[in-house]
């Protein structure tokens, strides 16, 4: 039985409503999976997170093995049992870390700075990439200094101790500048770790307990060049994973990261229509939008819970990228919620963006946290009203809607 039920799409895209069956219930599609990097959503109790209607979260593999420990949070119960949350999870494999300390952050990408492949830093929290080679990755850990190693069958040893409800294979994500010759010879390795990743499944089903009902998802990469997306998109599918992710560094700008997510779920609607579909790092109000409608099943994305911590509410204002920086001058004694009808705390409980300000200014946690569930709140409707819109058959009225700030 195929993992994603569908039960509409639109006539006039590739958008679809369904239902993700995992171990630890049923994900409503398309969704928006919020980040739990080191086990928590920042600032917020699972429990608060999941009483905003989520019905998974993304646990990363990378910064859960160098701390605590993927034995640790096994003895422990696994990760749901370790961070108390009764839904699903889906994993990061590591391997876009991979990409941030081999070249960069995307902040890097997008501001034109390059950093060498081989970093030299030596003490704590100067992680680099010492070696990327067909066994796997040696880097140093941020955590401690110390040389560790990450390779395919880590990654899923790993994810097998968290008990993750989906597994990601592990992964290289090339930057947009990367030349065609590089990005084609990571994308073939990435095909192979993929096959190291199923043997490695294959070998272990049994052993932890946790991981039998695990969904398994190969990860497309081949950059911004459109064969190697399309030969990389026939490759996973190949590979027979229950769900597949879109993933590496998507372009320059929106234009063409748009372009290259048309060119993966063409593909992945022609081979395999039925299989459910994540696209990694992405989750900007108007990516979601244009996401669903090019065929994306769920997101994932630090975005709502980072801009809180930095003053910023999302809000319906297209003009101004659909936020509201909060912590500004001009709103020290406006006495308005962040937004009429929202349900959140704040904007329900009638605190002013005067107040929230004041949070802001003065660094107090409470001031984030309060924005962290706006944000969160913020998407969730937005998802909703997207589900809503293909189910319904208004998913055009719908998204002109949502862009034009409605």
């Amino acid at each position: 039985m195929p993992a994603l039920r569908i039960i509409a799409r639109d006539p006039a895209s590739r958008a679809r409503a369904g239902v993700l069956t995992t171990a630890h219930g049923e994900v409503a599609t398309p969704a928006f999976v919020p980040l739990a990097t080191q086990g928590s959503v920042r600032g917020l109790a699972a429990a608060e997170v999941a009483a905003l209607g989520y019905d998974m979260v993304l646990g990363n593999t990378f910064h859960l093995f160098l701390r605590p420990g993927g034995e640790l949070v096994a003895r422990l119960g696994g990760l749901h049992s370790f961070m108390g949350w009764e839904r699903a999870i889906i994993t990061d494999s590591g391997g876009f870390q991979v990409f941030s300390m081999g070249h960069g952050t995307v902040a890097d990408e997008i501001k034109g700075r390059r950093p060498p492949l081989r970093g030299t830093g030596g003490g704590a929290g100067s992680g680099a990439i010492l070696a990327i080679e067909e066994e796997g990755v040696r880097f140093r850990s941020y955590v401690d200094g110390s040389e560790r190693f990450i390779s395919p069958e880590i990654s899923m040893a790993v994810q097998a101790q968290l008990g993750s409800d989906i597994v990601l294979a592990f992964d290289e994500c090339t930057p947009f500048h990367a030349e065609r010759d590089y990005t084609a010879r990571s994308t073939e390795r990435t095909h192979r770790w993929l096959d190291r990743c199923i043997d490695w499944r294959e070998r272990h089903g049994g052993p932890v307990p946790r991981d039998s009902g695990s969904l398994f998802y190969a990860i497309v990469q081949g950059g911004v060049h459109e064969d190697l997306r399309i030969d990389s998109a026939a490759a996973v599918v190949a590979s027979g994973a229950e769900g597949i992710a879109i993933g590496g560094s998507l372009g320059q700008d929106k234009a063409q990261m748009y372009e290259v997510i048309d060119w993966s779920t063409r593909e992945l609607e022609r081979l395999a229509p039925e299989r459910p579909r994540h696209l990694l790092g992405i989750g900007e109000v108007d990516d979601l939008i244009r996401g669903v409608e090019l065929g994306i099943d769920s997101f994932d994305c630090a975005m709502p819970t980072r801009l809180a911590r930095h003053g910023t509410a999302l809000v319906a204002d297209p003009a101004n990228r659909w936020r509201l920086a909060v912590d500004r001058p001009v709103f020290a004694s406006d006495p308005a919620p962040l937004s009429q009808d929202c349900p959140c705390p704040a904007c329900a409980g009638g605190l002013s963006r005067a107040y929230l300000h004041h949070l802001a200014r003065c660094g107090e946690q409470t001031g984030g946290r309060l924005l962290s569930v706006h944000n969160l709140t913020f998407i969730a409707t937005l998802m909703s009203r997207l589900r809503a819109g293909i189910i319904d058959g208004r998913l055009g009225d719908v998204a002109r809607e949502l862009r034009a700030g409605r």
